[in-house]
């Protein structure tokens, strides 16, 4: 097993405080083969939403599939994520949502998030299973576009799971990690992640996959269905999760070079059961 210390800046995303690590151990496990790539024959599609049309709204008032903030009304980052509106930040065109980031007529940067789950935990959420999400990822420093889970249960901790984290300053590279943030709770955070390279500027030439498979032993991230880094699955990840889907600005980074406007492109959010889990569990 390779150890390795990289520089890193984690963000809370589930509070209104900022928690800043300036470093991070990246564990990583022996390179993963080409041959363990994800076989979907094994699972049943539970949740699919390829945004041939748009089912938002700011708080779930509309028993829509999505809400454009998170449960705990926690904004993050540079940019204020705003109610959806007539063209902004949300629109779909041939099965293709677009998040844009733009700064206001006041000059004030707003951009979108969609969350599966209200504030009553109302919506879609699920144990264990294989989420996934199809993007093209917006260029430029500052652009901080993320698909992650957070666990419906936020009574004692709150565990989140970041598939993808992108930071357009490093445009040859994605980070995925987990969360498990006791702080608030009187106890200790607990932190790991790991660093993906790729071709530089290849994330936003072209669409490609983002998933998780969280199992009851083993948790997996997926780039493109092909694995790239596996951790044992915490005790914390026995619940349901729920994905969102973000461009956020900043996190910790200069915004004055950002694109204006940003977008984020999403093909698709699904979400997948594995058939035989509790026969194997």
């Amino acid at each position: 097993m390779m150890v390795s210390i990289q520089s890193a800046r984690y963000v809370s995303r589930t509070s209104a405080g900022v928690f800043l690590s300036a470093f991070v151990l990246i564990v990583s496990p022996q390179p993963l083969r080409a041959g363990d790539a994800l076989d979907l024959k094994a699972y049943s599609l539970t949740f699919e939403d390829n945004f041939d049309t748009l089912s938002v709204s700011a708080w779930g008032e509309r028993k829509s599939r999505w809400i454009a903030h998170t449960p705990w009304n926690g904004d993050f980052g540079a940019a204020s994520f705003s109610d959806p509106a007539d063209g902004f930040p949300f629109t779909v065109a041939g099965g293709i949502l677009r998040i844009e980031a733009k700064k206001d007529a006041q000059g004030v940067w707003r951009a979108g998030l969609l969350s599966a789950t209200n504030p009553r935990g109302e919506g879609f959420s699920q144990k264990f299973g294989y989420f996934e999400a199809r993007m093209k990822l917006p260029p430029g420093k500052g652009v901080w576009p993320a698909f992650w889970l957070i666990g419906l249960d936020r009574s004692a901790f709150t565990a989140e799971i970041d598939v993808l984290e992108y930071y357009g300053r490093a445009p040859y590279e994605f980070s995925s990690g987990y969360h498990i943030w006791r702080e608030s709770h009187g106890g200790k955070n607990q932190s790991d992640g790991y660093w993906t390279s790729v071709p530089e500027g290849s994330l936003s030439s072209d669409f490609h996959t983002w998933g998780v498979d969280i199992g009851p032993k083993r948790t997996t991230i997926y780039f493109d269905r092909q694995p790239v880094w596996s951790f044992d699955t915490p005790p914390e990840f026995h619940m349901p999760f729920f994905p969102l889907v973000n461009l956020a600005l900043g996190a910790g980074w200069p915004i004055d070079e950002t694109p204006d406007p940003s977008y984020l492109f999403v093909d698709y959010v699904h979400v997948y059961q594995r058939n035989d889990l509790y026969a194997t569990e």
